[in-house]
């Protein structure tokens, strides 16, 4: 369309010279210049943008990305020689525990070795000053399984004693090393003869088409066979020379052309075969070593590290090969117009489905619904609605809310009717829903704990299992735990790298090379190496639009299968719950963390709740010295304000002490006053008991890391008999029968007695 269309040109004249050819001007007139000249502006941009209506552009594919295929030898015959066995029939003295020695423990090689640590479950010990060495041998037993070295030059700088210290140990307790090389700057000598270990190391060299060497007996989890055919830059890569039996190549790769080969007449012949990761099998001095050329930071050392891990400690150290995933959809049927499903996503869905079926025991998509917003989309995507009910009975459902609702918002009651509403849905649609699987939009009311969300998620749905990705909080994702609350299993949830506004490829956050980074090898793929479960958190949107979500699992997966030998399970919630509080029965126990910590829990925290009613300050005890007075006297403070008393235990809580704790921090913050002034008045609580409990620092701390600690001691001679006379007081027999001194002696005489059983048990070590 043409500008004189609009606005002909004898009139536009016209005007023009009126406006301007008077010799009066006014306020009215110069507005109408300066809208006429914003008008012109606006069609003439319009016209040469060719886009009349400003509506943004979507970016629009032809059809969805394919999944990526990963594997190079995907269809040629591989050797598959199947996961080795490292376990060792015999007496190991070595504990299952990883020494790291570092050059500094900020430094990104060592947070990143530790990161795998803290992943993987297991327990280390960090260590940045060589002149200190920890204990490596406590009661006839080694201390570690593996150590690890940070760069080889740390292990080289280490004084003659240390260092002999370090591998007599290794060769008494079989415990093996692992060493990184630390890259060496161009001015540097690029090749260097390690005299002691029988090889030398090149620095700064380019490689490609890395592999890794198939016969090896250090491959677990890894599956040799696929080649990276990418180029890996020479600055930070060293390869080895070996020149004795003992060594064996884990790795080979092709050098390439070097910047530095012309300084350096000593460089090996271009497009040679090279060994990046070599194995000392320690038929040299007796020590096993596993040496990297490259440091933490190359993806596929994040499998080789566990490998040489579990090999070196002779399966001490090693995490199993069953891996067991649920991959929820979120927000069914809810979402803005235009992004949600349409009839041809839900058969793709269903395809892929079966697709991943071969590769996943057991695999079927979790549906998770919220039944109001059914038929709220486009023409089209309401027919993907009634599409996924057709679809229904190939898939798992679970509930979400039924209008989307976040939990910590709502009263036990009006839960309750938005529950039914969404029960009611499912029952009229014939939607055939895990009852005892949930899941609340935002992660609301499970982390921080919503105690009417459970109460009536148990009442309407029966609910038993639920998963967040907020406990303790989101990041980083490998601290997520699980825990038990109200009779509810509650699990981590993973994220994936797609959220709800995560639609089209071309526009995924840091463009599509980062989302391929997180797949092939990056932080999805680190999800599947490292966790023994994984429930992933997708949404609805993710499986319309470009199905980013089947292009991201369907190429995760495949990369998985091309590079490792884990098995890949999914089963029921409840059996998922099941497994995963067998392998970590101590995470059932929660740990109540302060919401006012961090901003997302407060964002999921009920707006009826508030920060001021935490204590000041604990007074902790101990028993009989004192403390009830103290708090009498410290309640007449007039900015001093103690908790209400408990029915059970009076003016004691004893909550971080006992079965109490398990009720949550609902229960205990309506035993305290919301403050007038929070910036003058205290709370504080006094539970005696807390001063000789095991399990109290760590909980106290987690819900009041500021809080100030009060303690009386006294003469242990008085605190005995004022004890005393608190027993008889509550009628003990013992303490009616004897005298103070008679009962003193009496319980000195069954502790002698107790003691001298314990020595004279076989293995009984006293040491002073």
């Amino acid at each position: 369309m043409h500008l004189k269309l609009l606005l002909p040109f004898d009139q536009l004249k016209k005007w023009t010279h009126r406006l301007l050819c008077q010799r009066r001007c006014t306020l009215t007139k110069a507005l109408l210049i300066t809208t006429l000249l914003t008008v012109i502006s606006f069609f003439v941009l319009n016209y040469h943008h060719g886009d009349w209506t400003m509506k943004p552009k979507k970016p629009q594919l032809s059809s969805p990305p394919a999944p990526i295929t990963t594997c190079n030898l995907l269809n040629k015959a591989k050797i598959d020689r199947g996961p080795n066995n490292h376990d060792t029939q015999g007496n190991l003295r070595i504990g299952r525990k990883v020494l790291i020695m570092v050059d500094s423990p900020f430094s990104r090689n060592a947070k990143n070795i530790a990161a795998s640590m803290e992943y993987s479950r297991y327990p280390y010990k960090i260590v940045d000053d060589e002149k200190n060495l920890p204990t490596l041998i406590h009661m006839g037993k080694g201390r570690f399984g593996v150590i690890i070295f940070e760069t080889m030059s740390l292990y080289l700088s280490l004084d003659a004693w240390n260092r002999q210290l370090i591998d007599k140990y290794c060769r008494e307790y079989n415990v093996g090393v692992i060493f990184f090389m630390k890259p060496k700057g161009e001015l540097e000598v690029l090749m260097e003869n390690m005299q002691d270990f029988s090889f030398s190391v090149q620095y700064n060299v380019a490689l490609k088409d890395y592999s890794l060497n198939a016969a090896s007996k250090v491959w677990r989890i890894t599956k040799p066979g696929e080649v990276i055919k990418e180029t890996f830059p020479e600055e930070d890569w060293a390869v080895f020379y070996p020149n004795h039996s003992t060594f064996e190549p884990l790795a080979f790769a092709t050098q390439t052309v070097s910047l530095y080969d012309d300084y350096d007449p000593s460089s090996v012949t271009k497009n040679k075969t090279v060994y990046p990761a070599i194995l000392d099998t320690g038929k040299n001095d007796g020590i096993q070593r596993v040496f990297f050329g490259h440091n933490f930071s190359f993806w596929l050392h994040s499998l080789l590290l566990l490998d040489s891990i579990s090999f070196l400690s002779h399966g001490k150290l090693s995490l199993g090969l069953e891996r067991h995933i649920q991959i929820d959809i979120d927000d069914i049927f809810v979402g803005a117009k235009g992004t949600r499903m349409k009839a041809h996503d839900v058969v793709a869905l269903y395809e892929a489905q079966e697709r991943l079926q071969e590769q996943v025991d057991g695999f079927r998509f979790m549906l998770g619904f919220s039944g109001w917003y059914y038929q709220h989309g486009t023409e089209e995507e309401n027919a993907g609605d009634e599409m996924l009910l057709q679809y229904r009975n190939h898939f798992h459902w679970f509930p979400h809310m039924w209008r989307h609702e976040q939990p910590h918002k709502f009263t036990e009651d009006e839960l309750h009717r938005n529950m039914y509403l969404n029960y009611q849905f499912a029952k009229d649609n014939k939607i055939p829903v895990l009852h005892q699987y949930a899941v609340a939009p935002h992660h609301s009311g499970v982390f921080p704990v919503h105690e009417p969300l459970y109460n009536a998620w148990k009442s309407v749905w029966d609910i038993r299992v639920t998963s967040t990705e907020e406990y303790p909080k989101l990041h980083p994702s490998w601290g997520r735990r699980g825990f038990v609350h109200s009779g509810i299993m509650v699990l981590p949830r993973q994220t994936c790298g797609l959220f709800t506004h995560t639609i089209f490829l071309n526009s995924y956050p840091g463009g599509p090379s980062r989302l391929e980074r997180s797949i092939n090898g990056g932080e999805l793929f680190k999800a599947f190496l490292y966790n023994p479960l994984n429930i992933f958190m997708t949404h609805l949107s993710n499986y319309g639009n470009d199905r980013l979500a089947l292009y991201t699992f369907e190429s995760v997966i495949k990369f998985v299968q091309c590079w490792t030998n884990l098995k890949l399970v999914q089963k029921s919630p409840m059996d998922h719950a099941i497994k995963y509080f067998d392998m970590f029965p101590e995470e059932q126990a929660p740990v109540w963390k302060n919401p006012c910590d961090h901003d997302k829990h407060l964002e999921i925290w009920s707006p009826n709740k508030t920060c001021d009613k935490f204590p000041k300050f604990l007074v902790i005890g101990p028993q009989k010295t004192g403390t009830t007075a103290l708090y009498t006297f410290l309640s007449m403070h007039p900015l001093i304000k103690s908790n209400y008393n408990s029915k059970d235990s009076f003016e004691e809580l004893q909550f971080f002490s006992g079965n109490n704790y398990f009720n949550g921090i609902d229960w205990y913050l309506d035993f305290f006053p919301r403050p007038n002034n929070a910036s003058t008045e205290m709370l504080f609580e006094k539970s005696a008991g807390y001063f000789d409990n095991s399990v109290v620092p760590k909980r106290a701390h987690a819900l009041l890391p500021d809080a100030r600690l009060i303690c009386i001691l006294i003469s242990p001679a008085k605190r005995a008999y004022s004890w005393y006379q608190h027993m008889r007081a509550h009628g003990d027999p013992v303490a009616l029968k004897n005298s103070f001194m008679k009962n003193h002696c009496f319980n000195t005489h069954l502790k002698e007695r107790a003691l001298k059983k314990t020595v004279s048990e076989p293995g009984f070590l006293i040491s002073h």
